[in-house]
């Protein structure tokens, strides 16, 4: 039986969550769209300033409602952390609440805040009855500042919150830090475009299991295929060895192209470990499968045909042809 959708998408102010959330919202025909801001005010209504200061602030300036501030560090970011952690923890039992009544009621819902901290909200509890996915948008520091200024602007809260970018900049860290402590997706957001692909090419499943064969020179060719230019992900890669029952399989789960990219670079920049590489192709004859998914059964179909016309795909060997989609089961 199909699950109900739970999408959580968290960043920092200015990223563009809202933006995104009510891109994917339509894209998947999901009707309740819910800010952690709204959920907040609910909270502040029921538990007073006197006894919880640091949730009647921002979540970028709750810090200053915090006691022996002197205890921290003098650059500041772990008590900037600190009250953006207690500001988020008394929103989060509220938002698990929420998740709880659109599970019961058998609704798709996607949430998006600020206050979604990897680590504190406890996703697991919702995990065998939705479809539950977690992510965490990040944009480079100076695209971080323009959208910054111009939300600001746009929502009229120029002045004063404009002076707050350096508290904003460190809570982006410090979510993209903890996603990828609790191992939570975090997604780099570019361009509306990218960004969607990428996250559905993760919430849909929709995957094929494909045998390639390349060297290892070829595997930029083959990260711009499927992650720059169809917003792909790599799940996995097995190594067919001789002499071995079963392929030698390790989990990847690789989506994001600067971190590919990272990896290709490090490669050529540290040439034992690039041979070290070039000999396991080499024992499996340059042939290799992977499970890839892509956003939509279109997109995947193109993907394997610029694969193909780049002579990647070994068609010598069986490629599952059935399109692997779970189809949010």
């Amino acid at each position: 039986m199909k699950k109900p959708y739970v999408i959580l998408i968290g960043s920092a102010s200015g990223i563009g969550k809202s933006t995104i959330a009510s891109e994917l919202a339509k894209e998947l025909g999901i009707k309740h769209l819910i800010e952690t801001d709204f959920i907040r005010e609910i909270v502040r209504g029921i538990i007073g300033p006197e006894y919880a200061p640091a949730l009647h602030k921002s979540s970028f300036d709750a810090y200053t409602t915090l006691r022996n501030k002197d205890r921290y560090p003098e650059d500041g970011k772990e008590l900037i952390n600190a009250g953006f952690e207690e500001h988020a923890s008394f929103v989060i039992p509220a938002i698990e609440k929420v998740i709880k009544r659109a599970v019961d009621d058998f609704d798709d819902i996607v949430i998006e805040g600020v206050h979604l901290v990897p680590g504190l909200i406890n996703i697991e509890k919702f995990k065998d009855d939705a479809s539950i996915h977690f992510f965490i948008l990040s944009a480079d520091e100076e695209v971080h500042k323009q959208r910054f200024v111009k939300r600001a602007m746009k929502i009229k809260r120029g002045g004063k919150h404009l002076e707050y970018f350096k508290e904003n900049r460190t809570i982006h860290n410090f979510l993209v830090d903890e996603a990828n402590k609790h191992g939570v997706p975090v997604i780099n957001n570019q361009t509306i475009q990218c960004t969607m692909r990428r996250m559905l090419s993760i919430i849909r499943e929709i995957c094929k299991k494909m045998v390639l064969k390349h060297p290892v020179d070829m595997l930029d060719e083959e990260i711009d295929i499927v992650l720059n230019r169809y917003g792909g992900r790599i799940v996995d890669v097995s190594y067919f060895l001789p002499g071995f029952g079963e392929p030698l399989k390790r989990k990847v789960n690789v989506y994001d192209p600067r971190e590919a990219q990272r990896f290709v670079d490090q490669l050529n920049q540290n040439p034992e470990r690039k041979k070290d590489l070039e000999k396991l192709y080499e024992l499996s004859n340059n042939i290799h499968s992977h499970r890839i998914c892509a956003p939509d059964e279109e997109t995947l179909e193109k993907m394997i045909k610029d694969l193909d016309a780049k002579g990647m795909i070994h068609h010598t060997k069986l490629i599952d042809n059935s399109s692997e989609n779970n189809s949010n089961a």
